[in-house]
């Protein structure tokens, strides 16, 4: 059998731990198609955390990010919810980005960040338009920290401009939505297992 892989969810709603939240929902669905691939994880929201705003890995007076960091370089997957606000993702999933800045000033001797041999992906919700928009953004930053993204990349679901349907409503996962995520969750636990068996090689005098 395969080796375990670890997943961290970070899921970036405006909403503290409690409240019901449809971003939560889309995640839970992929983590599920995951643990057929022998990834364990867990998802945590942010917005149940003191993140002082920075760049850096510990910005100090009670900052909570190094313990979420702590998590992040324990894991081999991450993936970052998100929900849609004004067409762009949520000021916390960008606070969490910003945090990971840090990275590219901790170049290990052949220039490899620690997010180096991670992978990572997204999930977005909303019932506005913008998911591609704001799974550019959340990706588009994650490669340039240094995770590497499989194929696909994003999974999402928009609902109906100002519907009242949320994603939480549905029973099950839409089949279109279903059959993405098996794939999706394929693909980043196939590609994880890659690169923790064989980690970028960085190059000779990387700092």
């Amino acid at each position: 059998m395969a080796a375990s892989l670890k997943a961290l969810g970070l899921n970036c709603t405006l909403k503290p731990g409690g409240k019901s939240s449809s971003t939560d929902v889309l995640m839970e669905q992929l983590f599920q198609q995951m643990a057929r691939h022998d990834v364990e994880g867990e998802i945590l929201r942010p917005a149940d955390y003191n993140i002082r705003p920075g760049v850096s890995s510990d910005e100090g007076n009670g900052d909570a990010w190094p313990e979420l960091l702590e998590k992040v370089l324990a894991a081999d997957i991450l993936v970052i919810g998100s929900p849609i606000w004004l067409g762009q993702p949520s000021s916390i999933s960008k606070r969490v980005l910003e945090r990971m800045d840090a990275f590219i000033d901790q170049k290990d001797e052949r220039g490899r960040m620690p997010s180096y041999g991670k992978v990572a992906i997204c999930a977005i919700v909303g019932n506005e338009d913008g998911a591609h928009h704001s799974a550019a953004e959340i990706l588009s930053a994650l490669l340039e920290v240094g995770f590497t993204v499989p194929s696909g990349g994003p999974t999402y679901w928009v609902g109906e401009a100002m519907g009242s349907k949320e994603y939480k409503d549905f029973k099950t996962a839409p089949d279109v939505v279903a059959k993405w995520n098996t794939m999706l969750a394929s693909n980043t636990a196939h590609l994880a297992r890659l690169l923790k068996a064989a980690n970028y090689p960085g190059i000779e005098g990387g700092r």
